[in-house]
C-alpha cells in the first residue's frame, strides 16, 4: 500500500521525510503513548497513506498522533465531519479487538479508518463503511480506491439504521458521538459480538468497547475521546447555556438531560466572589481524572460541564478552564466546578473547588465531599457499564446511576 502517488522518496540530511518516515515516526509515537499495542494494528498504521484523505492538510501534520483534521462544519461552525486523529482512531482499533476474516461495520465514514479497519481484517474479510453525507463518503470512496483497498463497501445512509445488508457483524465501529444506542446496531451485531461506540453519558463521551450479551451490551473496558455529533435520525446534540457571553471569553454550560438552570442567577454568582475548598486528594502531573469525573457524574444530580474560553480564565473570571468543560455542580442560584492547584511536590496537584454564589461554599463542600469518596472507595477501580432496552424494569438493572434515552436504559456502576 505504500507505492502511491506522491510519494516522497529523497532521503537525505535536507530532504523532508518520506511518507513512510512520517508513518514509521508516527507508529513509534502511538506505541509510546498506549494506543497501538497489536503487532496487527502497528502494521496497519505503518501502511496507510492517511495524508491523501486530506490533501489541503500539510503531509507531516497528518501524522502527528492527535492532529484530527475536520472536513465539513455545518451553518453554525459546529464540526460535523472530521478524520480522527491517528491515536484516537489506534484506540478505538484496539478496543474492537478485530481479527482477520472479520465482517466489520463502520459508522461514521471518511476513508482512512475504514482502510486501517481493511487492513486488519484482511483479503478474507470484509468493511462497510457509512456515513450520512453523500460528500463524505464520496471522499472516502476516492480514499479508498487510490489506496487499493478493495474489501470497503461504502453505502450513503442514516447511521441509526445500520445496513442490514450485510448483517451480521463481527463488529461495530461507530466514528462519531452517539447519545442513544439504536437497536438496529444491537440486533445486526453477533452474539458476543463488540461494539465500540462514543458513547455521550450525562455530558461526559467516553468510547466504550461493548460486549454483545442477548439484549443488553456489557462495557469491557472505555476511554475518554471526542467525536463530532451523529447526525440524522439519531442526532441528540448538548446546550448550552450561556454565563459570559463576552467576545473571545464565553463561558457556559454543557447541558445533557440536566435540569433547566436559572441562568440570571447564576450569571450573578459569576459575578460573586469565589470561594474555595480543598479535598487533600492529590494527582500526578500527568494523572487522568477522566474516572473522577464519571464517578462525580454518577453519584451527582446536577453536574453538566462547564465550557470556557482561555481568555476567561486569563482575564480571572474562572480559576480551570477548558473547551471540553470542567465538572459543574448547579444547585439553585450558586455552583461549584472541579479545580486543582500545586502542592509542595512539583508532580502532583490537589483537588478541590471553587464555589459561587450564595451557597457557594456549600455546593463547594458537597463537590469536595464526592472527591474525596472517590479516592477512599473508587480510585483503584473502574465504573462499569451496561446498555439495556427501553422500558426495563428498574429491578432489572445494575444498581447505580440510570440514564433514560429514547431507545435504551444506560447504567453506570461502580465495585
Amino acid at each position: 500500500m505504500d507505492n502511491v502517488p506522491g510519494m516522497t522518496t529523497e532521503n537525505n540530511d535536507n530532504a523532508p521525510a518520506s511518507e513512510q518516515e512520517l508513518r514509521d515516526t508516527m507508529v513509534q509515537q502511538l506505541i509510546e503513548l498506549g494506543a497501538a499495542r497489536n503487532p496487527r494494528v502497528v502494521a496497519a498504521f505503518r501502511s496507510v497513506p492517511r495524508h491523501l484523505a486530506t490533501p489541503e492538510v500539510d503531509m507531516a501534520k497528518t501524522y502527528e498522533p492527535e492532529f484530527a483534521a475536520v472536513t465539513k462544519t455545518d451553518p453554525t461552525g459546529v464540526d460535523i465531519s472530521s478524520v480522527s486523529s491517528p491515536r484516537v482512531q489506534a484506540m478505538q482499533i484496539e478496543q474492537a479487538d478485530i481479527q482477520p476474516g472479520m465482517n466489520v461495520l463502520e459508522i461514521g465514514s471518511g476513508g482512512v479508518n475504514a482502510a486501517y479497519l481493511a487492513e486488519m481484517v484482511g483479503e478474507q474479510g470484509h468493511v462497510v463503511t457509512m456515513d450520512i453525507d453523500g460528500e463524505v463518503t464520496q471522499r472516502a470512496a476516492e480514499f479508498l480506491k487510490i489506496t487499493g483497498h478493495q474489501n470497503v463497501t461504502v453505502i450513503t445512509a442514516d447511521g441509526e439504521h445500520g445496513v442490514p445488508g450485510h448483517a451480521p457483524y463481527d463488529r461495530i465501529v461507530v466514528t462519531v458521538q452517539a447519545a442513544d444506542i439504536p437497536p438496529a446496531w444491537v440486533h445486526q451485531l453477533k452474539e458476543s459480538g463488540r461494539l465500540v461506540v462514543p458513547l455521550r453519558m450525562r455530558g461526559m463521551t467516553r468510547t466504550v468497547a461493548f460486549v454483545r450479551d442477548g439484549e443488553r451490551l456489557v462495557s469491557d473496558g472505555f476511554e475518554q475521546c471526542g467525536f463530532v455529533p451523529m447526525q440524522g435520525i439519531g442526532e441528540n446534540r448538548v446546550r448550552l447555556a450561556l454565563l459570559h457571553d463576552a467576545e473571545g471569553e464565553e463561558i457556559a454550560l454543557r447541558l445533557d438531560d440536566h435540569p433547566e438552570p436559572d441562568v440570571e442567577a447564576l450569571r450573578v454568582a459569576l459575578s460573586m466572589p469565589r470561594i474555595e475548598a480543598w479535598s487533600g486528594v492529590t494527582v500526578a502531573g500527568d494523572e487522568s481524572t477522566d474516572h473522577l469525573h464519571l464517578w462525580l457524574t454518577t453519584a451527582l444530580d446536577n453536574l453538566p460541564l462547564m465550557a470556557a474560553k482561555i481568555a476567561a480564565r486569563k482575564r480571572g473570571l474562572l480559576a480551570s478552564a477548558s473547551p471540553i468543560g470542567v465538572p459543574t455542580l448547579v444547585e439553585g442560584d450558586s455552583f461549584a466546578y472541579r479545580t486543582a492547584r500545586p502542592t509542595d511536590d512539583p508532580d502532583r496537584y490537589e483537588l478541590g473547588a471553587i464555589g459561587h454564589g450564595p451557597q457557594g461554599q456549600k455546593v463547594a463542600t458537597r463537590l469536595v465531599e464526592e472527591i474525596q469518596v472517590w479516592h477512599s472507595d473508587h480510585r483503584q477501580h473502574r465504573a462499569h457499564i451496561e446498555v439495556h432496552p427501553a422500558g426495563t424494569p428498574d429491578y432489572q438493572l445494575p444498581a447505580g446511576r440510570v440514564i433514560d434515552r429514547s431507545h435504551t436504559r444506560v447504567t453506570i456502576t461502580w465495585p
